[in-house]
C-alpha cells in the first residue's frame, strides 16, 4: 500500500481533471534513464520469452514489410527489478496519489520497444469492462526515448473521459469508431526521455507508426485508487492470463503459454 504524498500543484490537477490527461517534464534524471535504456536493451535479449505462444509478449506488423515482430513485455516488472522500482517510485505514485486525493496501487506494468516501423494502435479506452476492473484505472507512462508524432507517439483526446466507457460494457476489449471523438481534440504526447505523462483508463488514444527510424520505447505503468480494490495486480494478471487464453483459444490457438 501506497502512503506517498501528493506531488502536483492544484493547477495541475485540475488540468488532469479538464482533460483526462497531463504531462510532467523532466521527472526522471538523464542518468535514471540512461539505466533504464541499458535495461531495455537487456531485456530485448530475452528471446527465450519472445513466442507467440507466450501471452506475456505483445506483437505488432511492420508497417513496410508486414512482418509480425516483437513489440511488448506485459507484464515486466517481474522480469526487471529496475522497471519495479520505477513502478513503485515516489514521485509517480505522488502523481497518481495527486489525482486520485488517496492513495495509488500499482494495477499493472509492460514495456513498450516500438521498433521501427512498428504499426501502432487504433483508438480505444484502457478500461475493460470487466467487473473486477478498477474504474479508477489510470495509466502512467516513463519516456525512455523521445516519443513524438513520428515515433508513433499516443495521440490522447481531451475531455472524452468525462464519459465514462464508450464501448459496449460486455467485459471484451473494443476499438472506438474514430467519428466518437473530434480530431480536433487530440493532442500527440510529446515526450522528451524522463518525462511521465499521467491519463485516464476512459481516454480515447491511438498511436501511430513509428517512423523514426529508431526505437521509442515507453515503460506504462498503471493504477488504481486505494479505496477501488486495493492492491490487485497479482489477481489481475491471473485473470488477464486466462481471458487471454480464452481469447486465443477462439482462433484456435490452445497451445499458449505464460514464461
Amino acid at each position: 500500500m501506497s502512503t506517498t504524498s501528493p506531488t502536483l500543484d492544484l493547477a495541475s490537477i485540475d488540468q488532469y481533471h479538464a482533460d483526462g490527461f497531463l504531462v510532467v517534464r523532466g521527472a526522471f534524471s538523464s542518468d535514471e534513464v540512461s539505466a533504464l535504456d541499458i535495461e531495455a536493451v537487456r531485456l530485448m535479449q530475452r528471446t527465450d520469452l519472445m513466442d507467440t505462444n507466450n501471452i506475456r509478449c505483445r506483437w505488432q506488423d511492420d508497417v513496410v514489410t508486414g512482418e509480425c515482430r516483437f513489440d511488448c513485455f506485459d507484464p515486466v516488472i517481474d522480469l526487471s527489478p529496475l522497471c519495479e522500482r520505477a513502478a513503485r517510485d515516489p514521485r509517480i505514485l505522488g502523481a497518481v496519489s495527486s489525482v486520485y486525493g488517496e492513495s495509488a496501487c500499482l494495477f499493472k506494468d509492460k514495456l513498450i520497444f516500438k521498433p521501427p516501423n512498428a504499426k501502432g494502435y487504433k483508438l480505444h479506452q484502457d478500461y475493460i469492462a470487466w467487473t473486477s476492473f478498477p474504474t479508477s484505472f489510470v495509466t502512467v507512462i516513463v519516456a525512455i526515448d523521445p516519443s513524438t508524432s513520428e515515433s508513433g507517439g499516443t495521440e490522447v483526446f481531451r475531455g472524452y473521459h468525462r464519459q465514462g466507457c464508450l464501448t459496449p460494457a460486455d467485459g471484451n476489449y473494443h476499438d472506438l469508431p474514430e467519428h466518437l471523438v473530434d480530431p480536433e481534440r487530440g493532442c500527440v504526447l510529446d515526450l522528451e526521455p524522463g518525462d511521465i505523462a499521467v491519463f485516464s483508463g476512459y481516454t480515447p488514444h491511438r498511436s501511430g507508426p513509428n517512423r523514426s527510424g529508431r526505437w521509442r520505447r515507453l515503460l506504462y505503468l498503471s493504477y488504481n485508487a486505494l479505496s477501488d480494490g486495493g492492491e490487485q495486480r497479482a489477481k489481475h494478471y491471473a485473470e488477464f492470463a486466462e481471458w487471454l487464453e480464452e481469447r486465443y483459444a477462439e482462433y484456435g490457438r490452445t497451445n499458449t503459454f505464460f514464461r
